[in-house]
């Protein structure tokens, strides 16, 4: 079977197993029995109805409608396909809905109507009106999607907003404005041609004079060559409006001089001869899919320095309507619009160039990894999975709607909306509040042992940007300052932040010396002092902070676990210092679980899981939650004398021995600790009520296991792992761990120890 037989049963295979199609529908509210359907349908429902009949306004708040939207086609012009009809369009229509909830949370019915007359189809998107919050026409024929777009906005007092048409045109407008940007020029100098008149080229030249362009700079081509005055065949009011008075007759004929060349329309059209006429510095926005007018390469051997778009994923500056369209719907709904204007698009248009203009985000880089990310000629517009669209653009719109006075329900507080967005896609972002506060009362300094590591250097660009801690990093200046250069990052070693080269540092006499008086008696010769100050960064690391050149250590990015405390706690323990358990965070669908003894402790004693459960309890508080501790195991409450149950009741008569803050039962099984109805049919006096939210197992094996299964099955994310008892001096992270997640961390090594005991 050929590559591309294999591609074709690869996408059919996607789209029929396990179930068919892309889409299913999910309840929001518990239907387990009598009282919650006596809500849900009669006679409870009649309470939510009769408030909407009173004020149409409360749909928003007692129905799914303020979170609803519809995409609607007649399958008449499917892009790369033509008009294959409704029906066929069907699988479309569906992955735009489900693009609408990957990125930016708002749920979408897919929607094909059998109906080629315009206006026919208007009507019925019109009395589709009660069920939606906004409406995103999709794939319907030029001119005809004019007409419905036209009389749907005029009828309808919510959004309704052609994406092939205006979506297009917003990321063209920010691909454009970056591109001028790269190449030193202005709107209102060029000169643009364009090649397709049909709805995605007309509403790109529009947004384009609304940006700056003259009219009289604009040469707009088809199929039949220039539009000009007087000309009859296949002309419509929209391509009229750029006729240009002029004897020219071909695309070859006004390309001459051209700054722009906007393609819309098929393959193969802008020839390299053409290419070679153009402005110096030329840009090429070369967007018919799945074959542009022009292949980059091929323009390139022409114009070395063009700037080139496509429409395509497999080369630079991907011109797609998902960097637009989730994101203006998002905001729009959020205010309650009534439509999307000039004002919001414009504000998209800002927000996707500046965006790109910023430093690129780990989840990004995470998501294109080997791809060059940094602003300039190949990189113009951001990249679709890049997680801060949704914050920057959603709340550019809606501060633009309110502006421009469409907004229903304006919004009071634009930054607190906007961290509310950022928390939907950072799913850290609000359980890890209460601890960003903390650390910001005081500047702490956090070393990183693994300070070449791509993920600790977009840690470090974060930490900068978002507390007041300084980073320090452990690693060959050279190294880092070309990594910084490659990936785009702003920072720089010894400007931004300090660094610590282990090949030659003037401290480093200091550090050996420092090493040799706390481990001479321990082995360590002084030669061998010097041979672990010069290739260890985590004893460098940890040195350093009990040096007091540090406050906190945070390593473990590559390398095993117990190989890094073996040196933290060689440096750092002693006293009242002492690594009594990790625990582990992980942030689930349906809230935050903790879990511990993830990495310390194989096998803890009765003892250690007494000091575990009260290490846990203090810093789950960290978090603003009150901690819910249930010891695990397979033995459930006394039914098998030994194994790790034996254990885990010591630990319990230990806890018991005092009066403690924090509610612990134990031991038992784990469906027993998450499911309370379980619980009490099994123990009713248990003291321990509702689910726990820490789950304490007397095997390394058993905590780290769950762990793990919950990260990879459940979607978990992980914060932490977090080092208790060493007085927030050290923390041991997973390889596995994320630039987001070392920020996390930093973040927790931030809060002075006053804070948390």
């Amino acid at each position: 079977m050929s590559d591309n037989q294999n591609q074709r049963q690869a996408a059919l295979d996607y789209h029929e197993f396990p179930k068919p199609g892309k889409l299913e529908i999910k309840a929001t509210k518990p239907m387990a029995n009598g009282r919650d359907l006596a809500r849900a349908y009669s006679p409870g429902v009649a309470e939510a109805c009769i408030e909407i009949s009173k004020d149409p306004e409360t749909a928003e708040r007692y129905t799914a409608r303020g979170n609803l939207v519809a995409v609607v086609s007649n399958g008449t012009a499917v892009l790369g396909l033509g008009n294959i009809g409704a029906l066929a369009s069907k699988p479309v229509m569906e992955g735009k809905a489900v693009l609408f909830k990957k990125f930016a949370n708002i749920d979408c019915f897919d929607i094909e109507v059998d109906e080629k007359d315009p206006e026919k189809l208007a009507e019925i998107v019109c009395a589709l009106g009660p069920t939606f919050g906004a409406i995103n026409l999709e794939d319907i024929k030029a001119p005809d999607c004019f007409i419905v777009e036209k009389i749907c906005r005029e009828r309808m007092n919510i959004p309704v907003f052609h994406d092939d048409q205006h979506g297009t045109a917003i990321v063209v407008g920010a691909a454009a404005k970056n591109a001028l940007h790269v190449a030193g020029k202005n709107f209102e100098d060029i000169k643009i041609v364009s090649t397709g008149g049909g709805a995605a080229g007309i509403a790109c030249l529009n947004m384009l004079l609304k940006m700056g362009v003259k009219r009289e700079n604009v040469w707009l081509c088809d199929i039949h060559g220039l539009v000009y005055e007087g000309r009859a065949e296949d002309m419509n009011p929209h391509k009229a409006a750029f006729a240009q008075a002029s004897d020219k007759r071909t695309l070859d004929d006004v390309i001459d001089g051209a700054d722009l060349f906007l393609g819309l329309s098929g393959p193969n059209v802008l020839k390299p001869e053409m290419v070679a006429k153009m402005a110096s510095r030329p840009i090429i926005f070369a967007l018919a899919n799945p074959n542009p007018e022009i292949l980059p390469d091929l323009a390139r051997e022409i114009a070395p320095d063009a700037i080139i778009a496509t429409g395509r994923s497999d080369f630079a500056n991907q011109v797609n309507n998902v960097l637009c369209f989730p994101f203006i719907f998002r905001g729009a709904l959020d205010v309650g619009a009534t439509e999307i204007n000039d004002a919001m698009q414009l504000a998209c248009i800002d927000g996707i160039a500046e965006l790109a203009r910023a430093t690129t985000s780990a989840e990004a880089a995470a998501a294109y990894r080997g791809e060059q990310l940094t602003f300039g000629p190949d990189y113009l517009i951001p990249k679709p999975f890049d997680p801060r669209l949704v914050g920057v653009v959603s709340s550019s719109v809606a501060k633009a709607a309110m502006e421009s006075g469409v907004a229903k329900r304006p919004i009071d507080d634009l930054e607190q909306y906007k961290e509310k967005l950022n928390q939907t896609v950072f799913k850290s972002a609000l359980l890890m509040r209460p601890v960003f506060e903390a650390a910001s009362v005081a500047s702490r300094r956090i070393v990183f042992s693994e300070g070449e590591d791509e993920r600790v250097l977009r840690a470090a660009q974060a930490i900068l940007e978002e507390t007041t801690e300084t980073p320090i990093l452990i690693g060959r200046p050279d190294v880092i300052d070309a990594r910084c250069e490659r990936i785009g990052l702003d920072i720089r070693p010894g400007r931004e932040f300090q660094i610590v080269n282990p090949e030659n540092d003037p401290r480093y006499y200091d550090y050996w010396t420092s090493y040799h008086q706390l481990m001479e008696r321990k082995g360590v010769s002084p030669d061998t002092a010097k041979a672990v100050m010069r290739t260890n960064t985590t004893a460098i690391g940890a040195i350093m902070v009990q040096r007091g050149e540090a406050d906190s250590l945070i390593c473990g990015t590559f390398g095993e676990y117990r190989w890094h405390l073996n040196y933290v706690q060689q440096v750092l323990g002693g006293g009242s210092l002492r690594a009594h358990g990790a625990l582990s965070l992980m942030i689930l669908e349906d809230g935050p679980l903790f879990i511990a003894d993830t990495h310390v402790h194989q096998l803890p004693s009765p003892e250690e899981l007494a000091e575990i459960s009260i290490g846990a309890a203090r810093h789950v508080r960290r978090f603003g939650l009150e901690p819910k501790i249930a010891f695990c195991s397979q033995s459930q409450f006394g039914n098998q004398a030994e194994g790790s149950g034996k254990r885990l009741r010591a630990a319990l008569d230990i806890l018991d021995r005092a009066p403690r803050d924090f509610i612990y039962e134990g031991e038992m099984n784990l469906d027993t600790a998450l499911d309370p109805d379980l619980r009490q049919r099994i123990f009713p006096n248990s003291r321990l009520q509702g689910q726990a939210n820490v789950l304490i197992f007397a095997h390394a094996d058993a905590a780290s296991g769950v762990r793990n299964v919950l990260k990879v099955k459940a979607d978990g994310l992980e914060v932490g792992p977090i080092l208790m008892g060493m007085g927030n001096r050290a923390h041991i992270v997973s390889p596995s761990i994320t630039a987001r997640g070392l920020l996390n961390m930093a973040a927790i090594a931030g809060t002075p120890v006053t804070h948390y005991g």
